[in-house]
């Protein structure tokens, strides 16, 4: 089915009338009533923090997979339930007032697509979508309906990437002509396109976790629960993963739009999984906070980042030796984060490096202070700080994820309340994902240059435009 008759039909499912986000969002005293999509690991966390926000009422839950179901029942025994989402926006359009979409990448356009054709505002996980069509559409239709919407990514409202936004904004490095990030995560697959088929777990709807896409056979353990982030028809790689968290905050504080070329060194494709390692290199228009324009590298898979004479940090005597210390990311101690971050000559685990004509900024991934590197040196910068702090009126950081998670999902709450916008909608969300995705078709042609034309949406190379969409599934 094209991508174009899916939202026809779906739209045709939303004929009742409808306020518009606008005007709904002014009434007083109205609890934000929720339906959720995608109830597994992420979809739980969703669930929790919209929850507990004391204005919101779930009123319904849908999963293909049973025991998921089940589980989040329990926390709302008076929700509905349903394992197609199509079902349920259909028979609750009139009794719901916002969408959570929580479903792996493939399934995030046709859901938020129906909902936001019904005028429901949309939080949807990252990536917004997984492909760069999707995220066009979805980015027209929610300006078209004046929708509130905001993508998941819960960093974007964290108190230390906010500062570096603003650090970064306000000159401390001048302008910015490089960008390094990194992960060494892998969602990556380098093997074969598995054979056979295993027998369906009874409490799993295989047609309807397919959704959309192409039919394939159920194999155990390679696609649910966990694996299909590595697979090209159902994720977006350790680039559409990490990616979207790391790169956030020095694509805001940049300003960036989307790339004018893409190349990513990896293996030749397989057809089936995303390469294990990447290392992408794009290069962006100018801003004004940047150089004329911007090239920005992207690092992937085990052994991330390869070194480089602007990763090389204070202590070490050669960038070989800035190797990695691993950032813990547990929730139990946050306020001593900052401490790991010393001149011991090692990079964090996962981040981001501006490099600009006045210095370079370090900004660990995550819940840590950036840092600034002057001449091989790391440069006192509390006054800065604190500066950027008054102003702007931050407060002091709190660095308890368990706390501060919920802050984004709350933004979107209060939003479709009418208090306060998001600082994630898909107008922003969009392009973001756009550029991501980018990345993630250039791994379809290693190491060549794609020339990205935004106004016509169409790489030079016509070979490559074939990934920008996909027809789906008629299931």
């Amino acid at each position: 089915m094209e991508r174009r008759n899916f939202i026809k039909n779906s739209a045709a499912l939303a004929s009742v009338s409808l306020l518009p986000a606008s005007a709904w969002a002014l009434t007083k005293g109205k609890k934000l009533r929720t339906a959720h999509i995608g109830l597994g690991a992420m979809g739980k966390e969703d669930l929790l923090a919209i929850s507990s926000h004391a204005h919101v009422e779930v009123m319904a839950l849908c999963d293909v997979d049973g025991t998921n179901l089940a589980a989040a029942k329990k926390l709302h025994p008076n929700a509905q339930v349903f394992s197609d989402y199509r079902k349920m926006l259909a028979e609750l359009k009139g009794s719901i007032d916002a969408v959570i979409v929580s479903t792996p990448d493939h399934t995030h356009a046709p859901a938020s697509i129906m909902a936001m054709d019904m005028g429901k505002p949309v939080y949807c996980q990252k990536p917004l979508t997984h492909h760069v069509s999707e995220a066009r559409a979805m980015r027209k239709l929610a300006s078209d309906k004046n929708l509130v919407t905001q993508m998941g990514i819960q960093v974007h409202s964290f108190y230390d990437y906010k500062l570096a936004t603003l650090l970064i904004q306000s000159g401390i490095i001048g302008k910015v002509h490089t960008v390094h990030a990194w992960s060494p995560k892998n969602w990556g697959d380098d093997g074969p396109t598995p054979e056979g088929s295993d027998t369906i777990p009874e409490n799993l709807d295989w047609n309807l976790w397919l959704g959309t896409a192409p039919e394939r056979p159920y194999k155990e353990g390679v696609y649910h629960p966990g694996n299909w982030r590595k697979v090209l028809d159902f994720g977006c790689g350790t680039l559409g993963d990490m990616g979207v968290h790391i790169f956030d905050t020095p694509y805001n504080a940049l300003e960036l739009d989307v790339p004018k070329t893409i190349i990513n060194n990896c293996r030749k494709p397989t057809g089936f999984g995303f390469p294990e390692k990447n290392m992408v290199t794009y290069e962006f228009p100018g801003t004004k906070y940047t150089a004329q324009s911007l090239k920005w590298i992207w690092y992937d898979g085990p052994g991330a980042p390869e070194m480089d004479e602007d990763l090389k940090l204070p202590n070490a005597s050669s960038p070989k030796e800035a190797s990695k210390t691993k950032n813990d990311e547990s929730v139990e101690d946050k306020t001593s984060l900052d401490a790991k971050i010393s001149g011991d000559g090692k990079l964090p685990e996962q981040g981001a490096m501006f490099v600009g004509d006045k210095g370079r900024l370090l900004l660990p991934h995550f819940m840590q202070l950036p840092k600034k590197i002057v001449n091989g040196e790391y440069v006192d910068i509390s006054a800065e700080i604190a500066e950027v702090e008054k102003v702007n009126k931050m407060g002091k950081p709190i660095r308890n994820y368990s706390s501060e998670g919920p802050k984004h999902y709350h933004q979107f709450v209060d939003a479709c309340l009418g208090k306060g916008e998001c600082t994630a909608p898909f107008s922003y969300a969009a392009r973001l994902t756009e550029t991501i995705l980018l990345g993630v078709i250039a791994g379809r042609f290693p190491n060549q240059t794609l020339h990205w034309d935004s106004e016509k949406a169409k790489f030079a190379e016509e070979e490559a435009n074939k990934f920008l969409d996909a027809s789906y599934r008629d299931f």
